[in-house]
């Protein structure tokens, strides 16, 4: 079978190399820049593609030689690149993290026999399937409550933080209205809205927040309270908040020195070289996903908890490794004809079936990625 995986990046690049562990898969990488594609030089198994995935029908051309697409492109990316792997008639795992719903090609995909599995990563993505799994598991479901967050193992100032995916998608994250349900309303609050401490026994306490990261679980799923919240390091809302308040993140043009620049690409620029994760250094990844409701009349409590942290031996960071095997892993799914339901496939879909479920923490756990079931009755 031959895959395509699209951006070589942070987790585009360990996607690769674990399917390329597959003697089964071909696999090949297409990214526009050189210096991303040269590091898969010595891999005599992957081939590369150097492609402006912006170019539309040349990215149709390219992904139709394949058999199936991993999408791993920026969220400003995304949803044209998806339409477009769905034009050519290509089944797709997507962790993309765009602005768009995806749900609106769903129409297209299931004109093209498709399958396209989208948000599939840790978060969105695992939290999602596991969220659909507590409902699929309840009578009746009441609150669903996901805390997730990407952290460096060593807190270094003045942020305390690196970037473990795209940084210009962690940007969006501080910028987007977030949107949960309460007694089964929708609120929409600004990203970064109502904090709170959370005490977790591997790191210590965390500061939790608002974000947009229940997306399709709003519209799929009847649990009438349901909220996702990003944590950090205490004092990260505090130094972010200021940057957006004071412009920093504005994409409206100012003068300076006669050239209009957007104070946003300024604000990137100076960032991203101090969020960015050097070789070698230690990140960590914590989810908690709890789905509350009755079963057989009796209240019940489904958890899920994830500590996963940077790997030494293979090299890869944990928010990669955490959010790309998980794309793998929903890959081989499809490629075992485990799922073939057409259309677009919010990861709560396959929560719904438990075979599924099962195989995508089989999968996760062969890479020491373990997600700790606990059923508690309050």
């Amino acid at each position: 079978m031959k895959i395509i995986v699209l951006g070589g990046g942070l987790v585009g690049g360990p996607m690769a190399l674990d399917l390329a562990e597959d003697k089964d898969i071909n696999v090949s990488v297409a990214d526009v820049s050189e210096k991303t594609l040269a590091k898969f030089k010595t891999h005599s198994g992957i081939q590369t593609v150097q492609q402006d995935l912006s170019n539309r029908e040349a990215l149709k051309t390219l992904v139709s030689g394949f058999d199936m697409v991993i999408s791993a492109v920026p969220g400003f990316l995304g949803y044209k690149t998806l339409e477009t792997i769905i034009e050519a008639g290509k089944n797709v795992v997507d962790i993309a993290f765009f602005p768009e719903d995806a749900l609106t090609l769903d129409s297209l995909a299931k004109g093209k026999n498709v399958t396209a599995i989208v948000d599939c990563g840790v978060a969105p993505g695992m939290s999602n399937m596991l969220t659909g799994y507590g409902r699929h598991l309840l009578d009746e479901a009441e609150t669903a409550v996901i805390y997730v967050g990407g952290l460096p193992e060593i807190r270094t100032q003045p942020w305390e933080y690196k970037a473990v995916f795209s940084p210009i998608d962690v940007i969006e994250e501080y910028l987007r209205p977030a949107f949960y349900v309460e007694n089964g309303r929708v609120i929409e609050r600004p990203a970064l809205s109502e904090p709170e401490f959370i005490d977790f026994p591997e790191v210590g306490t965390l500061e939790v927040f608002n974000t947009d990261g229940l997306r399709s679980l709003i519209k799929t799923l009847d649990i009438p309270n349901m909220k996702e919240k990003t944590m950090r390091y205490p004092g990260h809302i505090e130094k972010v908040k200021l940057l957006r308040q004071a412009g920093f993140f504005s994409e409206t043009p100012v003068s300076i020195k006669g050239q209009m620049v957007r104070p946003i690409d300024v604000t990137a620029k100076l960032l991203f070289p101090q969020w960015e994760l050097k070789p070698g250094e230690k990140d960590l990844t914590i989810m908690r996903v709890s789905v509350a409701g009755t079963k057989d009349g009796q209240k019940t409590t489904y958890t899920w908890d994830l500590f996963d942290r940077y790997d030494p031996e293979t090299k890869v960071h944990s928010m990669a490794r955490t959010t790309g095997y998980t794309a793998t892993a929903a890959l081989r799914l499809l490629k075992e004809g485990l799922f073939d339901r057409k259309g677009i496939i919010v990861p709560e879909y396959i929560g719904q079936n438990e075979a599924c479920v099962q195989f995508i923490l089989d999968t996760l756990k062969k890479k020491n990625i373990v997600y700790k079931e606990t059923v508690t009755h309050p």
